[in-house]
């Protein structure tokens, strides 16, 4: 007699239930176990210590909307809301989970179905019209500069309501000039070449760390190929569930990125980078961008692995006690976390100390410090006892939304201690101008 097969997990597993919405890519919901290891990766679990503030109960959140078994009332969207996509819950994670991609196409479906309250549209549609738009966030900023020029900061912030005080707090003041890191000889057209998307906000306030970014990059022998067009790379807008204009973005820096062979793709940005990653993902629908989009992904690289594949080395002596902070999408968007700290480890005179939560999200999280301040407030204030604690005299981060976030914090503590991207410490350390 014949025996019966084996019977296995997948033969008995129930049929998935049929979505009743378009939330999210259904079956992407069951790569999740449930094992809860995401949960104190999640900033907001750490916090708030609710279920439904974590990965997995925005899972359990996210099918049951899909099925049709909640409705998407105040409660479920505020708990979609508090979610900062910094995405360390996809590095806990042992199933692989891809929940930024679960959580943008959740909101995606917010946006299709809630109307928010008017000072939120209004808030919404001003970050969304002017920061991918370095022109007009200029413009925005033109003001704060002449009270700057006056010295009436002080006064302005003091007379500021609450909000305002901390949208202010954000803008870094008059400082000292940054040491630039000039390009050496051009190199020879046989060198590894490099470009370097010199971003939005980055562009506007701190334009050196793409500068410093393309000097120590020629430094390290790369050719530096500039951007005749620069855009937007669409990251608020792939976060904020706004996939139209994401896309619109993505094809234009598509298009001027494929001009430029195999260089290789980067922006002082660890956001920007690991939004380039995405696009083959984000275009795989488009078969006139599709292909094109995947190479511009393949070619993303950040700037300590590629000056360390090139063995850069710093030989002046530049004594400094220093830590590093883990931007999240640096860490868990590209999984580049030892390659800075080799780096910084190789300066000499620099100690390395590490700080304890190095890779929980400072609470910048694109504008997420614009939207959900409370929450960023809290975030920011234990990422800043955490550096505090180490005694350093420089945190060094990939990130200029981090650099902003962090410096705010430690300025309205009156600490003294300095916050650099990386790009922008290495001149630093060049210069000997900090020893």
């Amino acid at each position: 007699m014949a025996t019966a097969p084996k019977s296995t997990p997948a033969a008995n597993a129930a049929p998935h239930r049929r979505p009743a919405r378009d939330v999210v890519d259904y079956e992407l919901l069951f790569d999740c176990v449930h094992c809860g290891l995401c949960l104190e990766s999640c900033p907001t679990y750490v916090v708030t210590r609710a279920e439904m503030d974590s990965p997995r109960g925005r899972i359990y959140l996210m099918k049951a909307l899909a099925e049709g078994a909640l409705e998407l009332d105040a409660d479920a969207l505020r708990h979609l809301d508090l979610c900062l996509e910094c995405r360390g819950c996809e590095t806990a994670c042992p199933s692989g989970v891809r929940y930024g991609k679960l959580i943008e196409r959740a909101r995606e479906y917010v946006n299709r179905n809630v109307r928010r309250p008017p000072l939120e549209r209004l808030r919404n549609r001003l970050i969304a019209g002017i920061f991918p738009y370095p022109e007009r966030l200029k413009i925005l900023l033109a003001p704060l500069r002449a009270i700057d020029r006056l010295g009436m900061r002080p006064l302005m912030r003091k007379l500021a309501p609450a909000g305002m005080r901390d949208w202010l707090d954000l803008i870094p003041p008059r400082a000292a000039p940054q040491p630039i890191l000039a390009p050496t000889s051009a190199a020879d057209e046989s060198a590894p070449g490099a470009v370097v998307h010199h971003g939005c906000v980055a562009r506007t306030l701190l334009d050196a760390e793409n500068r410093n970014t393309e000097g120590a990059l020629a430094a390290a022998g790369y050719r530096v190929v500039p951007m005749e067009r620069t855009v937007c790379c669409g990251a608020l807008d792939l976060h904020h569930g706004n996939f139209d204009r994401a896309r619109e973005f993505a094809r234009a820096n598509v298009r001027e990125l494929g001009r430029h062979g195999d260089a290789a793709i980067l922006s002082a940005a660890s956001g920007c980078s690991a939004v380039f990653a995405a696009y083959g993902d984000l275009l795989a629908g488009e078969p006139e961008y599709a292909d094109a989009a995947r190479a511009v992904s393949a070619r993303v690289a950040d700037l300590s692995t590629l000056l360390l594949g090139r063995n850069f080395r710093l030989s002046r002596r530049f004594p400094a006690t220093v830590t590093y902070h883990d931007s999240c999408h640096l860490a868990h968007g590209l999984g580049v976390r030892e390659a800075p700290r080799r780096l910084l480890r190789s300066i000499p005179g620099v100690e390395l100390v590490e700080m304890n939560e190095s890779d929980l999200c400072c609470g910048s999280a694109g504008s997420y410090n614009l939207t959900e301040r409370a929450m960023a407030r809290e975030l920011v204030g234990r990422k800043a006892d955490n550096i505090v604690a180490t005694g350093a005299d420089y945190v060094v981060l990939g990130n200029p939304g981090c650099e902003l976030q962090i410096a705010a914090e430690l300025r309205r503590r009156g600490e003294k201690i300095r916050v650099m991207h990386l790009a922008d410490f290495l001149a630093l350390a060049l210069s000997g101008a900090g020893a």
